[in-house]
Order: C-alpha cells, then sequence, then structure tokens
C-alpha cells in the first residue's frame, strides 16, 4: 500500500519542492498551509507520516502535535528553521519522531522519512502474532500497538511503542543506550541527537508512571544502562 503523507508546510515554494519530490518518490500527498487545515485532514482521514512544519499562520506545531499526541500515534517529523537543541528536544518530548532543520538536502530529508516509515512497519508484529506484555497493571498489545494501564489507554508514538515493548520483553535486563538506538533505529541513528534515547525514556516514563519524578519500571544505571523493573 502507498504510504499517505500530510504535509503541513506555509511556504508556498518549499511546499511544492517537497510535495513534488515526495509524488515522485512515490507517496500520497495531502497538503496544508495552516493548523486549522492539518486538523481537519486529520480528522478526515488516517495518514501514515505527517511532516509538520513548527512556525504556521494560524498557530504552532508544537501546540498541534501536543493535540494530536492525546489520540493518535501517526509519526510525525517536524520541519523548521529553528535548530536550537531546546526546541530539538522539546519537539522530541512532545512526540515527535524526528526533527529536520532547514535548509536540508533533499536526499537526506527522503531517507530520514523513509526510515521513520520503516520503524512504524517493523513495529507492527508479523500477521497472527498476538503477543502480550503485562507487568504491575500494564498491558501492552503488540498486535495493536495498544498499551492499556488498570484498563485505561495510553496513546504511544510508534517509538514509545517499541521502546516499552522492549523494555518489557527484557525484564531487568541492563540495556545500554547503543542497543536501544541499534534496537529503535537500525537504519536512522546517524542523525540522532546524543539526547533522543533520554528524551523518550522520560516522555514514556511520565505516561507509564503513578510518581513520573519518583520511577518504579525504568531505571537508569551506571554508564546510561537502562533496566526494566516489571
Amino acid at each position: 500500500m502507498t504510504p499517505h503523507l500530510l504535509l503541513v508546510e506555509d511556504d508556498e515554494a518549499l511546499h511544492r519542492g517537497i510535495e513534488f519530490t515526495l509524488r515522485q518518490e512515490g507517496f500520497e500527498v495531502t497538503g496544508a498551509r495552516l493548523i486549522a487545515e492539518a486538523e481537519a485532514a486529520v480528522a478526515a482521514r488516517t495518514f501514515d507520516l505527517i511532516v509538520l512544519d513548527v512556525q504556521l499562520p494560524d498557530g504552532n506545531g508544537f501546540d498541534f502535535c501536543t493535540r494530536l499526541r492525546r489520540t493518535s500515534d501517526t509519526p510525525i517529523v517536524f520541519l523548521t528553521a529553528s535548530d536550537s537543541e531546546i526546541d530539538i528536544v522539546r519537539g522530541l518530548d512532545l512526540g515527535g519522531d524526528d526533527y529536520i532543520t532547514k535548509p536540508f538536502r533533499l536526499r537526506e530529508f527522503l531517507s530520514r522519512i523513509q526510515a521513520v516509515l520503516r520503524r512504524r512497519l517493523a513495529a507492527r508484529p508479523a500477521s497472527g502474532d498476538s503477543t502480550i506484555l503485562e507487568s504491575d497493571g500494564l498491558v501492552l498489545h503488540t498486535a495493536e500497538m495498544r498499551l492499556t494501564k488498570h484498563g485505561r489507554e495510553i496513546p504511544l508514538s510508534v517509538t514509545e511503542f517499541r521502546l516499552l515493548a522492549l523494555l518489557m520483553s527484557h525484564p531487568r535486563a541492563v540495556l545500554s543506550k547503543d542497543q536501544i538506538v541499534q534496537h529503535l533505529w537500525q537504519d536512522g541513528g546517524d542523525y540522532l541527537d546524543d539526547n533522543t534515547v533520554a528524551v523518550n525514556i522520560r516522555r514514556l516514563r511520565e505516561k507509564i508512571e503513578d510518581q513520573p519524578n519518583d520511577p518504579q519500571k525504568i531505571t537508569t544505571v551506571r554508564g546510561a544502562g537502562y533496566r526494566w523493573n516489571g
């Protein structure tokens, strides 16, 4: 099935160039130049990935991502002129799967889009695989990419799902940052910021912990390793 992307970018020339390139690569593309248009688009259909500018005429892409993450795990790639570490970490912290700064090289842009889509595909279990992982009220339905805690559903991004599945599949094992990167970003790790793993660990912890500042399930150990205590 051809991936269908939502491109949210208000710069007309850049929007046309990106859309043309994506279509040349075989993607279906729906365009939006305003937050309102993007919200209408996601309400009307499901997308495989969203390319999202941060500064838009009627709002902020970070705020749109925050609202979307309450109900959707659609991969989001931020596209913005800001290359500050604070903004990059914020974008990842809010649920973004990647953060590309302008100006950018088209081949790198396409490579990173495809890497996120491959991670999305890899996160889906093979047909007939209905593994359920459980730990202290948490139930991870791998076939549905769905997490519940005491019966309440918790939305996860693709990266968060794969991270949690990795940790729950290795109870009490110590996993280094390099091992996590290799598992989650086999073909996209070259572009990762050093804070990416820590940001995703913190974001996941805030979703699953009763008291995120006093975590009981994910423990950081010497050497930047992480241990699941479930």
